[in-house]
C-alpha cells in the first residue's frame, strides 16, 4: 500500500471515530469519552496487520459494530467499548485477563461472551452450530448486551459481504434469517431485524429481492404523492386542537413484502399495504395515552376504520416494551392503510428497543421488566440438560417469531402468550405444579378440551386435580418450550417409576426361569428385544409388552450359544447405505408426520444424510420427488429450514411398542345398580389406559355397552376384557 493511500485511510479511520462520539444517542461523559479513545487506540494497534476480505484494514469493522451500538441501538459508553474491543482477544496477542485490567470486570465480561460465540469453526454442520447458538444463549445469563453487540456484529457482516464467496454469502444468509432476525425482533430492535430480513433474502434469493427493490423504487414517486394526501385530510383536524406531530410513510420490508407475495399468491402490484403511515405526536408522559385516543379519533372521523383491524399496543405493551395504537383505514382511492400512532416516547423504544426503555427509566441495565421475564423464561429452556440442540433452536425459534395474544386469569390480570397458545401453555405459564395438575379448562366460563387454541381476550381458569398428570398427548397440545420441556421431563420420571417397578416383576419372572438377575442377563435381553438400554428393558415389562410367553422365548433361546451369537451380531451398527426404505422400517420403527404424529405418507431418505430410525428427522416436500426425509442436524437443514421453511413438515421415528392403540369393547348383560360405575372404576384402575368414548344403553333390564379405549398394547387390552368379564352382571364382553 502506498504512503499516500495509507495516510488516506488513517484520515478515514480518525473520521469514523470522532462520528463514532457524535452520532451517540445517549451523552457520554468525560470519563466515557477517555475509556472509549483508550478502548479505539487499542483495537487499532491491535489489528493494524489485519485486513478484511474487501481489502479495507479490519479496524473499520470493530468501529462499524461500535457506531450501530451506538446510534442505531443506544447502548451505553460500556457497551460502545466492549464493541470496539470485541474481536481482539480471539485475533490478536491481547488476553481477557489485560482487558479485565485496563477497562474493568463489565467490559471483560462482555468481551469473553462475545469471543466464545464466535470461537465457532465457519465450515462445523447445522448440530453443532445449533450448540454454538445454546451456548451463545447461555452467556445471555451473564450480561444481556452481549447478544446485542452479537447482532450488531452481524448486522455489518451482512452489509458487507458483498466481497465473499456466493456458497459463503448464502450460508450466513440463512443463518441471519434462521436465528439473528428473530432474535432482533424478540429484543424488541425491529429496525434492526428488517435490515437483517432484507439483506438475508438479497443473498439467498438475490432475483426476487432484486426486483421487489427495483420496484419499490419506481413506486416512492406515487408513494408520497399519497402520503401527502392522507396527510391533507386529517392535518386541519390535527392542528385545531394543537397537537405537535409529524406524518412520514414507511415501506413494508423487501422481506415482508415477499412474504405477503407467497402467502397470498399475488404479485407486487396486488399487495395493497405496501407501506404504512406513522403518526409521531409530542406528549408528557400524563397524557400520551389521551392524545393517542384522541388521535385515533380523528382519523377514524376522516376515514373508515376496518373494525377487526384494531391493534391496541398502549394499553397492553408488547412484551418486547413495544407501545403503539395501530388501524387499518379506508384511505383516498378506496385503498386500505395501515395508520400507527406513537408518542415520541413509543417511537424511540420501536426504534431503539431495549436501550430506550433504558433511558427512561433511568435505572439500572438489568431493570426492563420485558427483558427480564423473556431471559427467565429462556433460562428455563436452557436449564432442561436433555435438550437436543436442535430441537432447542427450533422450539427456542418458536418463541422467538410467535405473535402474541393477551389473556386474562380468572382474577382479571392479564398474561401475554405466543400466539396458537392453549390452555396447557397457560398453565404451565402460571406456574409449573398448576400446569402438571392439570385436568380441565375453562374459557369464557365453558369447559374447553386442553387443545383449544386461545384468543386475545379469553378468560381462562385452569382446573387441576391432585392426581392428574401429564401424559404423552399433552406434547401434541402444548406449543410454548416451558410446556414442552416441563411435560417431557415429568414424562421421562414416570417412565423411570414404571420402570422401577418393571425391574422389580423382571427380577421375579427370571428367578422362576431360573435365570440369574444380573448385568449379563439383563444386556442378553436387551440385544434379544433389539432395544436401546436396560430402561427400555423394565419399562416394556413393567407396561406389559414383555409378558411370561416372550420371557420363556428368551430363556429358550438362552440355551442355544449359537443363537445368542447371531443375536449380538445383528445388534452391531449396520451402514445406511445398506439398507433399504422397507427393510429399516419392517425391522425397526414407524416413521409418522404431521404435528400430530398421526400421518404415515409415502417418502424417501435423503441421501445427503442416509437417516436411519430413531434420528431426529425431518420431511421437506421437493418438487418433483415427494417427501424427502432429512435429519435434523443434516448439512442442508439450515438453508432448507430458513428459505423453504412452509415445506418442511414434522416427522417423526416413533416406538411401536410405546404407541398408544385404539380399542373398542362391546359388552352386553343385565342391568343392576352402580354397574357403569364398576366398570368404569375397573378400568380407570389401570395405569396405561385412557376411556375416549362411552356409550351405554338400557332396555328392558338388558344393557349394551360400547367404549372406545387407548391402550399400549394388546396384552393389557385382553388383561382389561377378561377383569370385566368378571363383573357380577355381565354377561360377554369383546373386542369389535
Amino acid at each position: 500500500m502506498t504512503e499516500a493511500a495509507l495516510e488516506k485511510e488513517n484520515k478515514q479511520i480518525a473520521r469514523q471515530y470522532k462520528e463514532l462520539l457524535r452520532i451517540s444517542y445517549r451523552s457520554l461523559s468525560n470519563e466515557d469519552k477517555k475509556q472509549i479513545r483508550k478502548a479505539f487506540d487499542i483495537s487499532v494497534e491491535a489489528h493494524k496487520d489485519q485486513r478484511r476480505k474487501s481489502g479495507e484494514a479490519y479496524i473499520f469493522h470493530p468501529i462499524a459494530v461500535a457506531k450501530i451500538v451506538a446510534s442505531e441501538i443506544g447502548l451505553d459508553a460500556t457497551s460502545i467499548v466492549a464493541a470496539l474491543l470485541h474481536d481482539v482477544v480471539e485475533d490478536t496477542k491481547y488476553t481477557l485477563e489485560e482487558i479485565q485490567e485496563m477497562f474493568g470486570e463489565t467490559v471483560a465480561k462482555i468481551v469473553d461472551g462475545l469471543t466464545k460465540i464466535s470461537s465457532l469453526k465457519k465450515d462445523k454442520d447445522v448440530s453443532q452450530q445449533a450448540e454454538n447458538f445454546r451456548k451463545m444463549l447461555l452467556t445471555l445469563n451473564d450480561d444481556v448486551r452481549v447478544i446485542i453487540i452479537k447482532i450488531a456484529d452481524r448486522l455489518h457482516n451482512m452489509q458487507t459481504m458483498d466481497a465473499m464467496r456466493p456458497d459463503k454469502q448464502e450460508k450466513i444468509a440463512s443463518e441471519t434469517l434462521y436465528i439473528y432476525a428473530p432474535l432482533a425482533h424478540r429484543i424488541g430492535l425491529y429496525n434492526i431485524k428488517t435490515e437483517l430480513e432484507d439483506l438475508g433474502l438479497k443473498y439467498t434469493e438475490p432475483e426476487v429481492y432484486n426486483d421487489i427493490h427495483t420496484k419499490i423504487k419506481e413506486s416512492k414517486e406515487e408513494q408520497d404523492a399519497y402520503i401527502k394526501e392522507f396527510s391533507r385530510v386529517i392535518e386541519d383536524s390535527l392542528n385545531q386542537e394543537d397537537l405537535e406531530y409529524e406524518i412520514k410513510g414507511r415501506p413494508k420490508s423487501i422481506y415482508s413484502i415477499n412474504l405477503k407475495m407467497k402467502a397470498q399468491n399475488v404479485s407486487f402490484d396486488e399487495v395493497y399495504d405496501k407501506f404504512a403511515i406513522r403518526i409521531i405526536y409530542d406528549s408528557d408522559p400524563a397524557n400520551e395515552k389521551f392524545l393517542a385516543w384522541k388521535i385515533y379519533s380523528i382519523v377514524t372521523d376522516h376515514f373508515r376504520p376496518n373494525p377487526t383491524r384494531l391493534r391496541d399496543w398502549i394499553s397492553s405493551p408488547k412484551s418486547t416494551g413495544y407501545e403503539a395504537l395501530h388501524i387499518t383505514v379506508m384511505g383516498p382511492k378506496g385503498r386500505w392503510v395501515e395508520v400507527q400512532i406513537r408518542s415520541r416516547r413509543m417511537n424511540e423504544i420501536a426504534e431503539k428497543g431495549y436501550a430506550a426503555h433504558y433511558k427512561y427509566k433511568q435505572g439500572d441495565v438489568q431493570d426492563d421488566h420485558g427483558i427480564e421475564e423473556w431471559l427467565n423464561k429462556l433460562q428455563e429452556a436452557l436449564e432442561n440438560p436433555d435438550a437436543n440442540a436442535v430441537d432447542f433452536v427450533e422450539q427456542f425459534k418458536l418463541n422467538l417469531y410467535s405473535k402474541e395474544i393477551f389473556v386474562f386469569t380468572p382474577q382479571g390480570d392479564l398474561k401475554s402468550l405466543p400466539k396458537g397458545s392453549t390452555p396447557l401453555d397457560f398453565a404451565f405459564s402460571i406456574h409449573t405444579e398448576i400446569g402438571l395438575k392439570t385436568r380441565g379448562a375453562r374459557v369464557n366460563n365453558k369447559l374447553v378440551p386442553l387443545s383449544h387454541e386461545l384468543k386475545s381476550g379469553d378468560q381462562v381458569e385452569i382446573i387441576t386435580s391432585e392426581n392428574a398428570k401429564p401424559n404423552i398427548n399433552w406434547l401434541d397440545y402444548a406449543t410454548t418450550a416451558r410446556a414442552r420441556a416441563k411435560i417431557k421431563s415429568s414424562l421421562k420420571e414416570e417412565k423411570k417409576e414404571i420402570a422401577e417397578e418393571g425391574k422389580a416383576i423382571l427380577a421375579r419372572k427370571l428367578k422362576a426361569q431360573k435365570i440369574p438377575f444380573n448385568e449379563k442377563s439383563v444386556n442378553e435381553l436387551v440385544v434379544f428385544f433389539n432395544l436401546k438400554t436396560s430402561l427400555d428393558l423394565f419399562y416394556r415389562v413393567g407396561i406389559g409388552k414383555i409378558d411370561n410367553q416372550k420371557l420363556k422365548e428368551f430363556a429358550n433361546s438362552r440355551s442355544n450359544a449359537l443363537v445368542s451369537y447371531i443375536k449380538r451380531k445383528i445388534k452391531k451398527p449396520v451402514i445406511a447405505e445398506d439398507l433399504n426404505k422397507d427393510e429399516i422400517t419392517t425391522k425397526y420403527d414407524q416413521l409418522v408426520f404431521g404435528r400430530e404424529e398421526d400421518e404415515t405418507l409415502e417418502y424417501k431418505l435423503a441421501n445427503c444424510c442416509n437417516p436411519i430410525p430413531g434420528d431426529n428427522v425431518f420431511g421437506f416436500v421437493t418438487v418433483n420427488d415427494g417427501i424427502k426425509v432429512h435429519k435434523k442436524d443434516c448439512p442442508n437443514a439450515l438453508q432448507l429450514q430458513s428459505n423453504y421453511a412452509y415445506r418442511i413438515i414434522p416427522a417423526k421415528w416413533i416406538d411401536s411398542s410405546q404407541q398408544d392403540f385404539k380399542a373398542v369393547i362391546k359388552l352386553t348383560g343385565l342391568d343392576n345398580l352402580g354397574l357403569v360405575s364398576e366398570i368404569t372404576q375397573e378400568i380407570s384402575s389401570n395405569l396405561n389406559v385412557n376411556m375416549k368414548k362411552i356409550n351405554f344403553e338400557s332396555l328392558d333390564g338388558v344393557f349394551n355397552g360400547r367404549i372406545t379405549l387407548v391402550v399400549k398394547n394388546n396384552s393389557i387390552l385382553n388383561k382389561i376384557i377378561d377383569r370385566l368379564k368378571k363383573i357380577n352382571g355381565i354377561d360377554k364382553v369383546s373386542r369389535e
